[in-house]
């Protein structure tokens, strides 16, 4: 409870600070601006998610102690420095404090072997990856003489960077961002990690941190980064096609639905590269909106796992959700809503974040990178669809009750039905996303 007061506090210091003027603190190092403040709010909202949906889970596991409440408060941190700071040196601290706040986070549960492995396994592709994240930085401070994204950004555009050098800079670093977004071909780690780790922990590394990659990227591609757009826009593409064609067509062949999950989340963040490689304010503002909807939409997703789950039973196998119509209704209705969501289908927020990046694509010519787009999503509707199929046109294997807590049960409801209200009027978040856009990205800090 005093960690939860703790997020609403600072949901509501968000809120109430909000401003549309940029603010800089810490020697320039840290912004206050619209694109940070949205982004925390957003992460605050996938952590307070994923403690109320996962306290069952946790209590039931023997996680629900401090080390879980502390490391992930520190992830959160971590995450939040990512969104604020304008400084390569304290991007990559808060990178850190997120990445190995998640390392701990997965290796949790200690008496379990799988969650060790996933642990040993994200921990070593990780430290590999933040170590190219780091030499590109260094690459960039060498062609430019500076650490701080408007100063870069500056010496770019009056053509005073070594562009060679910053070339190969940036290369190192959409290798190390590729790897935190879990996209192909960095994505050997993905699978494992949502499969060894908790529940709960699964769904905070598929939630909140993607919100805070996206803040991540656009500090450092679209701020400090921006003249050398025409160099990691051709990266961006390579990796964003890759992760929507085999994240779509592998999570066709999986039968346990946290593998399932990470492979659909390799594709989203396919999706998500594409609005950010656009290298436009309307492709921008595209990739917000599918980062902040992506994150409500996994945290269902998640949430509805936990909520079958009990002692002794993990409910992570696509079978476990059969005939959850006849057990649950109402569930049923709501991991409904959250497989259509993602599936792309009208009505449902996931169409509209999918239909934003395709007229980002459209408008800049791009007609056959958004036909790609379109038939991957196609693709990927057959493995949503087949979880409503199993819900509903099957008879169940478990006929124990759905033991959760009335606080998980209502916030979940509540998460699943905001899916169905923000497709229907998908403008309202949109339009405050690229106000913060339009006045985080074009100021002259």
């Amino acid at each position: 409870m005093l960690t939860l007061a703790t997020l609403v506090a600072t949901g509501c210091l968000l809120v109430a600070g909000y401003s549309l003027q940029p603010l800089l603190a810490f020697n320039g190092m840290f912004v206050a601006d619209p694109l940070a403040s949205l982004s925390k709010l957003g992460m605050v909202v996938g952590v307070i998610l994923m403690l109320v949906y996962g306290r069952g889970y946790a209590v039931a596991r023997g996680l629900f102690r401090g080390e879980l409440f502390t490391l992930t408060l520190c992830a959160l941190l971590g995450m939040m420095v990512m969104a604020s700071a304008v400084n390569f040196v304290v991007l990559y601290v808060g990178l850190e404090l997120l990445s190995l706040s998640l390392y701990a986070l997965v290796a949790l549960q200690r008496d379990s072997s799988r969650s060790t492995e996933a642990a040993m396994k994200y921990f070593i592709l990780g430290a590999l990856a933040s170590g190219l994240l780091l030499y590109g930085m260094s690459m960039i401070y060498g062609a430019t003489q500076s650490l701080d994204v408007f100063v870069i950004s500056q010496k770019i555009a009056n053509d005073e960077a070594n562009r060679l050098l910053a070339v190969f800079g940036i290369v190192f670093i959409v290798t190390g961002l590729g790897f935190k977004l879990g996209a192909v071909p960095f994505h050997m780690w993905a699978p494992d990690v949502y499969d060894g780790a908790p529940t709960l922990i699964s769904q905070l590394i598929g939630s909140a941190p993607k919100v805070a990659a996206f803040a991540f990227i656009m500090r450092i591609l679209a701020q400090a980064l921006e003249g050398f757009a025409f160099d990691w826009r051709s990266m961006l593409m390579v990796l964003a096609v890759l992760s929507l064609v085999i994240g779509n067509l592998t999570a066709i062949a999986q039968v346990n639905i946290k593998r399932m999950f990470a492979y659909s989340t390799i594709s989203h963040m396919g999706f998500l590269l594409l609005g950010i490689m656009a290298a436009t304010p309307g492709g921008y503002a595209a990739a917000f909106f599918y980062a902040m909807t992506y994150m409500l939409t996994a945290a269902a997703g998640f949430g509805i796992i936990m909520l079958l789950s009990r002692e002794g039973f993990e409910a992570d196998q696509i079978a476990d959700f059969r005939g959850l119509n006849k057990r649950s209704p109402w569930f049923a209705a709501m991991m409904l809503i959250v497989m259509f969501s993602m599936a792309g289908i009208p009505v449902f927020v996931g169409f509209f974040a999918k239909l934003a990046i395709i007229q980002a694509l459209v408008g800049l010519g791009l007609v056959w990178l958004a036909v790609i787009a379109v038939l991957m999503s196609v693709i990927g509707a057959f493995y949503y669809l087949r979880i409503v199929k199993v819900m509903y046109f099957e008879d169940p294997t478990d006929a124990a009750p759905i033991a959760a807590g009335t606080d998980a049960k209502l916030v979940l409801s509540v998460n699943c039905l905001l899916l169905l209200v923000l497709g229907m009027m998908p403008d309202r978040l949109l339009t405050a996303l690229t106000t913060a856009l339009q006045f985080s990205l074009h100021t002259g800090l």
